[in-house]
């Protein structure tokens, strides 16, 4: 199935079939829980079902290939069972994306933004879209003090260079997303001030993925810990669309449909 990004904002719904994620790990680890919730996100409205088996959690420790796809497979294969919903696979393993290209995905979501040399020949070869996301170091030793003389100019500057090497793979443009990676080896402040300048990443491409749903950033402000930070996690998502997002990537399917047509109807 061809797929194209819509005109206006997608919803990417987060299903993490992990037993360590830090808001729903452990909650779909069984088939048919999974399914359950992959039923009720088609119904509430999710463009785009992105589905990870390796937690980049602060602090987590990577999963092998044959664990990570062990728990890839089985979802994949039933949801594409029941399903052409467009299907998103957050890897950072080339493997990993050749395994489930059988089963029509659409999307490799990479946090590492291609560190695996292999990803953008996948994404050029099948016509995949891509997303390149910043971080500084990595998942286990992210949150360490992490620093920056500018970070939006940083981040802006690597985000660049990595949609430019799509280029020099001959992808297609409209295919290339990038991700500025809030919590991803930031403080709390950096990534208010990426959030502040979003719309700065547009000069880029206007494929701007933004993922804040219930992370650390929205607990700071609000005091609140992950099971009770929706309505910051919506208000942060509100800015981050004015500010040129185009893909919102979230647990709260509902609520951040009825805010989506709520913000259409306003503007």
């Amino acid at each position: 199935m061809k797929y194209k990004l819509k005109d206006g904002i997608s919803i990417m719904g987060i299903l993490n079939v992990t037993p360590d994620s830090f808001y729903d790990g452990g909650k779909y680890i069984n088939i048919d829980a999974t399914m359950n919730r992959v039923n009720e996100m088609i119904k509430e409205g999710v463009d785009i079902i992105d589905i990870g088996a390796e937690s980049t959690r602060p602090g987590s420790k990577p999963v092998s290939f044959k664990e990570e796809l062990l728990r890839l497979m089985p979802v994949v294969k039933k949801i594409r069972e029941k399903s052409d919903i467009p299907i998103s696979i957050d890897t950072t393993k080339s493997e990993i994306i050749r395994e489930l290209l059988n089963y029509n995905i659409q999307f490799i979501n990479d946090v590492s933004a291609g560190s695996d040399q292999s990803m953008m020949m996948l994404a050029k070869d099948n016509n995949l879209y891509i997303s390149l996301m910043h971080m500084q170091k990595n998942p286990e030793t992210m949150q360490e003090h992490p620093a920056y003389d500018n970070v939006v100019d940083e981040i802006h500057f690597f985000l660049k260079k990595k949609y430019q090497k799509c280029n020099d793979y001959d992808i297609d443009p409209s295919k290339i997303i990038i991700d500025p990676g809030f919590g991803f080896g930031k403080t709390v402040q950096h990534n208010f001030m990426i959030l502040d300048n979003l719309s700065k990443f547009a000069s880029i491409t206007n494929n701007i993925l933004v993922g804040i749903s219930r992370k650390s950033m929205i607990g700071a402000s609000t005091n609140r810990e992950p099971s009770d930070r929706l309505h910051g996690s919506l208000s942060a998502e509100v800015v981050s669309i004015i500010n040129k997002a185009k893909i919102i990537r979230v647990h709260d399917i509902l609520e951040t449909s009825i805010m989506l047509k709520t913000l259409e109807a306003i503007r």
